[in-house]
């Protein structure tokens, strides 16, 4: 049987006048320093300018990451400016967010049998298994210990007033999972439940099943399945491109919806904590995904370019989802081979968050500080060993960190109520994360074909 041809890049990028680009920086930060000075007309006139430069940029480099990106800052300003009209602009988030989530369970299904059924040797496949599930479980403890570094270092929860329990007990509920429920979420009981429900890890279990039962079929038998299987890939990955049009509406409506909702204030009453988390993610970046790349030879230059896109909807949306079908095109598109995409991507969503890891350790020491709580470094190690078991597997969970935190909140008789101010702040936390999480796992798919032996050759246009 013979390969599937490599998905080509979504669109041409040529030269962009960089002047554009430097313009719309400065304009920005012109309004910075009109609005220190209570000049806010000024500052709004340098602001629109600034928008304009970039959205001039966008236009030269014919780039969606630029357009994205413009968008986000758009909706920064939208919502900003008007945030009783940006509040009623959730829709057209929410609309991409359905859209992209239809794609995922089928693009999984398809990728995952023909890279698992469509494979000579079995075995290889366990074998780049078992590599990927070691790689996993070293990155996320590093990025664990990086969290419970960084919050001991910068005490951001220590002075935190916390709410009543029970105005925040009737603000939101949040169901706690013990070690067996969480196990038993893996399995689905029904697989259509768990498509419309979008429990990614219980559909990658169903297909890896499917597909192994797949490959100890005859070959005549499994032929048509799999040119199936082929063909669904190939459509789901052009239904992608077309509902990339729609990214860069439906992430700055998702970003004008957010700063409209809570408003820019919550920047500075969580500065220090928002800014620890997003410190430890930097120092994660460039300590740790920065030289596992290196040292695996990664094509710096290439990777960037190819995470940008994929990147920036995950920072955007708040949603590893959105962004997944694009992280699989374009890892595919910079020479990874499908088997190895389809595989480690998929199972890196449930078993490598890195950015979601970090989080867990720093909130949960959050938590303690916040109640006034001193832990020994004994006790904190105790707390990371849990993490490290519990934190996988959970990524089909609605607000599965917070369902972790929970957990683990209540398992070491940490209280539950600050961590509702948690879920004030939350979405500017989760987009941070879920950009990392998603550099994270296509780091991950490079570094496997990498030690697979691939060359990462660029596919032919």
């Amino acid at each position: 049987m013979q390969a599937s041809p490599s998905i080509k890049p979504l669109r041409a990028k040529p030269p962009a006048p960089l002047p554009l680009l430097f313009a719309g920086v400065a304009c920005f930060a012109i309004a910075g320093l009109l609005s220190i000075f209570a000049l806010h007309a000024a500052s709004g006139v340098a602001q629109a300018a600034g928008l304009a430069c970039s959205a001039g940029y966008a236009w030269r480099r014919r780039s969606l990451s630029a357009w994205i990106l413009v968008a986000m800052v758009a909706g920064i300003m939208l919502g900003a400016w008007f945030p009783a009209q940006a509040v009623s602009l959730r829709v057209l988030g929410s609309i991409f967010l359905r859209l992209i989530r239809t794609i995922v369970a089928p693009l999984i299904f398809a990728t995952l049998v023909v890279g698992i059924a469509g494979h000579p040797d079995l075995k290889q496949v366990g074998r780049m298994g078992l590599k990927a599930i070691v790689y996993f479980e070293v990155v996320t403890t590093l990025a664990l210990l990086i969290g419970l570094g960084a919050i001991n270092l910068t005490q951001a929860g220590a002075g935190v007033r916390i709410p009543p329990a029970t105005e925040a007990q009737q603000a939101t509920h949040i169901d706690q999972m013990s070690g067996s429920e969480i196990l038993l979420h893996a399995f689905p009981e029904n697989i259509a439940k768990s498509v419309a429900e979008n429990q990614i890890l219980q559909v990658v279990v169903f297909t890896v099943l499917f597909a192994i039962g797949l490959a100890r079929v005859r070959e005549g038998r499994r032929e048509p399945v799999l040119r199936f299987c082929e063909g669904l890939a190939d459509t789901m990955f052009e239904f992608t491109r077309v509902v990339m049009y729609f990214a860069p509406i439906g992430v700055g409506a998702a970003i004008a919806y957010t700063v409209g909702h809570m408003g820019l204030g919550v920047l500075r009453d969580y500065a220090k904590l928002i800014a620890t988390l997003y410190g430890a993610l930097a120092v994660f970046i460039l300590g740790v995904l920065l030289p596992v790349a290196l040292i695996a030879r990664v094509p710096l230059r290439r990777f960037l370019r190819a995470v940008a896109e994929p990147v920036t909807i995950a920072f955007g949306t708040s949603s590893s989802e959105a962004a997944l079908p694009t992280a699989m095109e374009e890892m595919e598109a910079m020479g990874v081979p499908r088997r190895v995409v389809s595989f480690v991507i998929p199972a890196g969503y449930s078993f490598n968050l890195d950015g979601s890891s970090l989080y867990l350790s720093l909130a949960t020491l959050f938590v303690a500080q916040a109640a006034g709580i001193h832990l020994t470094f004994s006790r904190q190690l105790v707390i990371l060993f849990a993490l490290m078991l519990t934190s996988k597997g959970v990524a089909g969970v609605s607000r599965a960190s917070l369902v972790i935190l929970m957990a683990t909140a209540g398992s070491f008789g940490l209280p539950s109520e600050p961590i509702f101010l948690l879920l004030g702040i939350d979405p500017l936390l989760d987009m941070a994360r879920t950009a990392v999480n998603v550099a994270g796992n296509c780091l991950a798919t490079v570094v496997v074909a990498r030690w697979e032996g691939e060359s990462l050759a660029a596919p032919s246009p």
